[in-house]
């Protein structure tokens, strides 16, 4: 019955350990275009730990990625029936048992598929597909990502290569992390977007701020910077010059995008999701355990020691 306090959750707790305690939250009751999801597994995002945490009422119920079951169909007619395995995104409720969530939100995933690993999509591989689409067609072209070991980078390396480009993987430790970015398609692996062999056709980015302005430098003629992730935390300053158009410059843009506005995404999670089940796309999980323990993935994120993603099985 509405209100009444029967679903387990993460919840937002400014006491508590990392912010975030298991505790009960009222179930939601899904709108006649939503349909209702049992949670099977959710994943973490940076932005998430990073910024919504820390300013979210107690409480509150976060969580944008989550993977589980059809447990009731939208009333509607849309989406798929009681049963179906499921990946769905939303601006919340994915760190609970139950979420309510628009069926253009969500896609179907192959029976059988390991959920964790399938609930790793919503915002990192979305996020890359669409950000590869805006760059354009990508075979024979030179694509810079940047933060490529993190959740949305790995997805993008992954997909460039698949989509023919050639592809610049630039982390922060080359030397550690540049047999791994190898083995997911990066051509060549750069500490700094200012190592990178130019001109480039397009540039995914997921730090922001200097590496932004670095890599934009890098684009010839026609090509395009897509502003994904701001993991840097830095502004972007662009000195005297560099928006500068000529010969080599010309028609350049930096462009971006907001997921949830973007038409489509259920056939984009499914699509993720059949690649992911199949073995041709790797999810990047870099940690996985029991929502219970969700404070220490939380820590390890929020202190760069996790690249990839983490994965909470719920339950």
């Amino acid at each position: 019955m509405e209100g009444d306090f029967v679903m387990r959750a993460l919840l937002v707790d400014p006491a508590a350990p990392a912010g975030l305690r298991l505790g009960s939250a009222p179930d939601p009751e899904p709108a006649p275009h939503q349909a209702l999801v049992r949670v099977t597994a959710t994943s973490l995002n940076y932005g998430e730990v990073a910024s919504l945490v820390p300013g979210a009422a107690p409480g509150t119920v976060l969580g944008w990625d989550a993977a589980g079951h059809v447990e009731r169909a939208a009333a509607d007619g849309s989406g798929p029936a009681a049963g179906t395995p499921v990946v769905t995104l939303g601006e919340a409720g994915g760190w609970a048992e139950l979420r309510a969530v628009d069926t253009q939100f969500m896609g179907v995933v192959p029976e059988g598929a390991d959920l964790g690993a399938i609930s790793t999509i919503p915002v990192a591989g979305a996020s890359a597909l669409r950000a590869l689409h805006r760059v354009g067609p990508l075979l024979g072209r030179r694509v810079l990502i940047t933060g490529a070991t993190g959740g949305v980078g790995r997805y993008a390396v992954q997909l460039a290569r698949r989509a023919g480009a050639y592809v610049v993987a630039a982390t922060g430790d080359p030397g550690a992390r540049g047999e791994l970015l190898r083995g997911l398609g990066a051509h060549a692996v750069v500490g700094d977007p200012a190592e990178a062999d130019g001109p480039l056709d397009g540039v995914v980015d997921l730090v922001g701020g200097r590496q932004l302005v670095a890599a934009y430098e890098k684009l010839g003629a026609g090509g395009v910077l897509v502003s994904v992730g701001h993991s840097g935390g830095d502004d972007e300053h662009f000195p005297h010059g560099v928006l500068y158009g000529d010969q080599g410059r010309h028609d350049r843009a930096v462009v971006s995008f907001y997921l949830l506005g973007c038409g489509g995404l259920g056939r984009d999670l499914a699509w993720l999701a059949g690649e992911v089940a199949a073995g041709r796309l790797d999810a990047g999980e870099a940690w996985r355990g029991s929502w219970g323990d969700a404070g220490v993935a939380v820590e390890a994120l929020r202190g760069r020691r996790l690249h990839g993603k983490a994965v909470l099985e719920v339950g």
